[in-house]
């Protein structure tokens, strides 16, 4: 019972959520009012600031297992924390204050094992999940922006929702957009999908639109493959339908994909969406693309299909297409 009640103190305080800390000067403090305010209040640093949130359901990832370079590396971990099979209930925002300004900005898990270096490490606890949103928000479109709008698709509720969409306005720089984008499939859902519909079919800016596609093509949710195979089939762009029929092989079912390829070789009337659409047969898993590649080499009525086809069946090195050659080839 003590040991119920110890955790039912730590969760309302916040320290429940706070990771191990090696070799700081740490001091917890409680959060009141906007999030900058907190930080200005820290002085000009060097520092490491840090608070936690609720983290969406199905993170199985581990936060653990990289360094500031995008190295891994496998003692990250406290070795006291469980696996957590159901993936992590928080994350940690680790904020680097030097000269008074975020110097650094990183997203972790309370499972981790942290060295600050020597530095006063910050620890706020009661930071609301309105104030953090409100804060990255204000990060997304300048050096941090990758960070913050990942912090921010990772947490939980519609306000984190809302806060992307936010992010995906004509009125944001397309770099901005297309970032959201990667992250409303990756973590939003349904209601990541249709906010990647609208931006499909709103947004004017070639480069995002592209994004909107492999986003669509990476989410869980059922509903963005269709959308993808729409793209490849309907899109007023030929750019983007060409990269729809892409990730289309790279991602879904190969019966799927070989319908959408097939249809796009068939009457797409762009003949560089055509010849992509070759391509994306070879891509194909497991050579499921050959036999279509060898039917497409030996009968397709455009020549630059038949070539693409000819090539693509020569980078395959599968034993049908070399048992293909070798008919063609015969004396």
């Amino acid at each position: 019972m003590k040991t119920a009640a110890l955790l039912l103190i730590l969760a309302a305080t916040g320290l429940a959520q706070q990771p191990s800390v090696e070799n700081a000067k740490l001091e917890s403090r409680a959060a009141s009012g906007p999030l900058a305010s907190q930080l200005s209040q820290l002085g000009a640093g060097p520092s490491w600031v840090a608070y936690s949130e609720p983290i969406i359901p199905g993170q199985h990832g581990d936060m653990c297992s990289w360094n500031r370079n995008g190295n891994y590396t496998d003692n990250g971990r406290n070795p006291s924390a469980p696996m957590r099979l159901e993936g992590d209930t928080a994350l940690v925002v680790l904020i680097r204050m030097e000269n008074g300004r975020p110097g650094e900005l990183r997203v972790t898990s309370p499972d981790c094992r942290l060295d600050a270096g020597g530095l006063p490490f910050y620890w706020l606890t009661g930071v609301s999940t309105a104030e953090s949103l409100a804060w990255l928000k204000t990060q997304a479109a300048g050096t941090h922006s990758d960070t913050a709008i990942m912090a921010i698709s990772l947490h939980q509720g519609p306000a984190a929702d809302q806060t992307l969409d936010d992010l995906t306005a004509a009125t944001q720089p397309a770099e901005v957009r297309k970032r959201a984008a990667f992250w409303l499939g990756n973590s939003r859902g349904a209601h990541g999908i249709a906010t990647l519909k609208r931006m499909l079919a709103a947004d004017t800016d070639a480069n995002v639109r592209d994004r909107v596609v492999f986003a669509l093509s990476q989410s869980k949710d059922p509903a963005g493959i269709p959308l993808v195979v729409d793209a490849a089939r309907t899109d007023k762009d030929p750019h983007i339908r060409g990269q729809a029929l892409f990730w289309l092989a790279q991602k879904a079912a190969a019966q799927i994909s070989r319908e959408a390829i097939q249809n796009a070789i068939a009457n797409d009337p762009d003949s560089a969406v055509r010849e992509r659409a070759v391509s994306a047969l070879s891509q194909l898993p497991n050579g499921e693309g050959v036999p279509a590649l060898i039917d497409l080499a030996k009968n397709h009525r455009d020549p630059a299909v038949r070539k693409k086809a000819m090539t693509s069946l020569g980078q395959s090195k599968d034993p049908r297409a070399l048992d293909f050659f070798a008919q063609v080839l015969k004396p």
